[in-house]
């Protein structure tokens, strides 16, 4: 197929998108149709739409599709995307994460300080979902989870569920250990592994 063929197949594609997403907006009021020149489609009648929308959308968004058409690339680009959306637990992880080196003090739930179910429910409350307070009660409630399962954000417990931390990804917990330590990420193999808990 000839590169002008494709550019023209990516431009019609590209207003067809506009117009399916809204990047061209027809009015909800009936209106006359007016004539409208589409490169590469020819004129067409479509009532509400101007000849200015049409060319803002091809300029919007037919460039980054017709750059990677003919020019020996493996494939066109694409508009950008929508970035992904972050689940609860890497919300929470993310909350955690940012307190990386602050202090460990018994009963001290945030934000300067945590003990370890401290730190798993302030980080967790930042993703917009309140947790139980204690260790206990947090290995007890939520959806259990198998270590062979574990996903950034499931919150594990230790020690026979006196302690608890929010898994962090390639085998490392992040928790607030005990005093005189800070906020870390440590292996998970490094303390007696008791159980895994997944809110979402």
């Amino acid at each position: 197929m000839a590169s002008s063929t494709l550019k023209r197949s990516a431009r019609r594609a590209a207003v067809a998108g506009a117009l399916a997403v809204g990047a061209v907006t027809v009015t909800a009021a009936p209106a006359l149709a007016d004539t409208i020149n589409v490169p590469g489609v020819g004129a067409v009648e479509v009532p509400g739409v101007t000849q200015a929308q049409v060319d803002a959308a091809i300029a919007n968004i037919a460039p980054g599709i017709a750059q990677g058409v003919g020019t020996g690339s493996a494939a066109p680009a694409l508009p950008q995307s929508v970035a992904p959306v972050m689940s609860l637990g890497e919300q929470a992880f993310k909350a955690a994460e940012a307190k990386l080196g602050a202090p460990y003090v018994y009963g001290a739930a945030g934000p300067d300080a945590f003990d370890c179910s401290g730190l798993v429910q302030w980080a967790y409350k930042q993703a917009g979902l309140n947790l139980p307070r204690t260790s206990y009660d947090q290995a007890a409630a939520g959806t259990p989870v198998s270590r062979d399962n574990l996903q950034v954000g499931d919150v594990i417990s230790f020690y026979g569920g006196s302690h608890s931390g929010i898994y962090a990804g390639n085998g490392n917990v992040i928790h607030a250990s005990t005093a005189g330590q800070p906020v870390k990420i440590a292996p998970v193999s490094s303390m007696p592994f008791d159980g895994a808990r997944r809110y979402a």
